[in-house]
């Protein structure tokens, strides 16, 4: 929910580094993209899954919408503040100054207000139409998102590992929604999106280096210039996830073609990761950075389509 590690740059990873972000021309437009909708849209892909995947006896669709809805109410909440926080850093840094906030489009109050209105929204959302457990993941996952991982960017680069924790939430939220439980299937498609976010960021700081360093952030390409502990962090969480993909077979939520396709395109990323860690060169970030987006959809319809 990021900006965990995807949400901290899910809007920008489609710029070259010397472009900006386009002026939006409206104030609808404005305030839409205070909530990160490209984001938005990973995050209600993934909770949706999720919920999908833990219905016992068929899926309502009604009460999956709006799990679905409630998810991604608390998600752009959170973008919102997370925005208002950093509006400073993001005046700094070329690919964000003219986002709504560092341009002066939208006052810091108003933002202020909105992301607390849809922050709310969404937790009372998944309080009375999903389950205690839920609406309480939600609001962890908030918590985590602002008050610890937003802070910790500005201090340590271990915050991109505090940061994949909000970011895997979704799933397991929209599991519970419809489980009641988080039981071994919810912890494997967390495990699963939770690694799969550390390959996939690393290769976005390696591309955004420059633009990190002027705003502060210390992110591994920044104070260690030469990439080498981001690329062994890209290969040692790629090959992670190579086993940790092929649990849903192993706890029965998925069947035996879903593991070897998780299984091939889990060789695929980490063979990616290798070239990165290798070469740590623009061509290697970017190849590494698309197969990891085209990763994680291919993951979720094989297991769909296997469930």
């Amino acid at each position: 929910m990021k900006d965990a590690p995807v949400a901290d740059v899910v809007r920008g990873v489609r710029l070259q580094p010397d472009q900006v972000e386009p002026r939006t021309s409206s104030l609808f437009a404005d305030y839409l993209e205070l909530t990160k909708p490209r984001l938005n849209f990973l995050v209600v892909a993934t909770s949706a899954a999720g919920y999908y995947l833990g219905a016992v006896g068929g899926v309502d669709v009604a009460l999956m919408a709006q799990a679905v809805v409630g998810t991604a109410l608390v998600a752009g909440g959170a973008a919102v503040l997370n925005q208002l926080y950093e509006r400073e850093t993001d005046a700094l840094m070329r690919r964000t100054r003219l986002r709504p906030l560092p341009d002066g489009r939208v006052p810091p109050a108003d933002a202020r207000a909105f992301g607390a209105l849809l922050s709310g929204a969404g937790l009372l959302l998944l309080a009375a139409r999903t389950n205690w457990l839920a609406a309480g993941l939600a609001l962890a996952t908030l918590v985590i998102y602002l008050v610890v991982y937003t802070p910790m960017k500005r201090r340590t680069p271990q915050s991109t590992l505090v940061g994949a924790m909000p970011g895997a939430l979704p799933a397991i939220i929209g599991w519970t929604a419809s489980h009641g439980s988080i039981a071994r299937g919810g912890a494997s498609l967390f495990a699963i999106v939770f690694l799969w976010q550390m390959p996939h960021f690393m290769a976005i700081a390696w591309m955004f280096r420059e633009d990190y360093g002027k705003a502060g952030f210390p992110m591994l390409p920044v104070i260690e210039p030469g990439g080498a502990r981001a690329g062994r962090q890209a290969l040692i969480y790629a090959a992670l996830l190579v086993p940790v993909s092929l649990t849903p077979t192993l706890v029965g939520i998925a069947g035996a073609i879903y593991f070897w396709v998780a299984l091939v395109l889990g060789l695929a990323l980490l063979a990616l990761a290798v070239r990165f860690a290798a070469t740590r060169s623009e061509a290697s970030a970017r190849g590494l950075f698309f197969g990891s987006i085209t990763y994680l959809p291919l993951l979720w319809i094989a297991l769909i389509a296997n469930h």
